[in-house]
């Protein structure tokens, strides 16, 4: 057996038909790569192993958990990176596809890790903390939008799947859960500097409450101050309306 560990975050899904229900979110295309964050006690790697013509990997940190998976599960022999995702290197060539439960302590990094990987991830399904997941999927206007549903659904189509109760979890957490999915788009608005893009959307909304006239001053130049939309607040632009501000004044 092993031990769970609150320092990295674990809670160990046990619900089988929630299990079954995540995989089957996957777009399975032959000979796709997939790569599952956090496979930890195996709760749904004993699935993915066993999708025909998947070439799988799994990343974990927890050398127990890695013992566990490799006397439990032979097929995953040799398959799994022993590393912090936040740390590994783009783990395919190719394209490839994301699932996991992510460990809650660290979900918006490994969104931002992702976001590094982009040209390549396809796809992702993750297992988020539910009040993160709504925020990653909300849009204009809502007070839960922020940096990371711009960044996300620029390059991804974002969409909250399942609603998972603590109850499915061991040890259960103080909240509910729910899985996003993350569709590619091919980067559809031409951001070729993605360092830039984020530089404004975090500056846009560093100070949510005010109007982009006061959150924008150090980031962009004083004639763009003088834009119409900037008496709006972060909250208030859609993703096309920062993919315009991106393009007049960070490229």
């Amino acid at each position: 057996m092993y031990t769970l560990k609150k320092s990295l975050g674990q809670h160990f899904l046990h619900d089988e038909d929630m299990c079954q229900k995540i995989v089957a979110l996957l777009d399975v295309k032959s000979g796709m790569n997939l790569l599952e964050v956090g496979p930890g006690g195996g709760a749904i790697t004993k699935y993915l192993i066993q999708l025909p013509d998947v070439i799988f990997k799994a990343i974990e940190i927890d050398t127990e958990k890695i013992d566990y998976l490799n006397k439990t599960y032979p097929a995953i022999a040799g398959k799994i990176i022993s590393k912090d995702i936040l740390q590994a290197d783009i783990p395919f060539e190719g394209n490839f596809s994301v699932i996991g439960n992510f460990p809650y302590n660290i979900s918006s990094p490994i969104l931002f890790k992702i976001l590094d990987w982009e040209p390549q991830v396809q796809e992702v399904i993750g297992m988020f903390q539910k009040e993160v997941a709504m925020r990653v999927a909300a849009g204009p206007g809502s007070k839960t939008y922020g940096i990371l549903s711009v960044l996300m659904q620029a390059f991804y189509k974002v969409e909250f799947m399942i609603e998972v109760h603590e109850n499915s979890f061991t040890p259960p957490p103080k909240v509910k859960s729910g899985v996003l999915k993350f569709t590619s788009l091919h980067n559809p608005h031409n951001i070729n500097d993605k360092r830039k893009f984020k530089i404004l959307v975090k500056a846009a909304f560093g100070q949510r409450r005010k109007t982009l006239r006061n959150a924008l001053k150090s980031v962009v130049p004083a004639a763009a101050l003088l834009e119409p939309i900037m008496d709006k607040r972060a909250e208030q632009l859609s993703v096309l309306d920062f993919v315009g501000l991106y393009e007049r004044y960070f490229l």
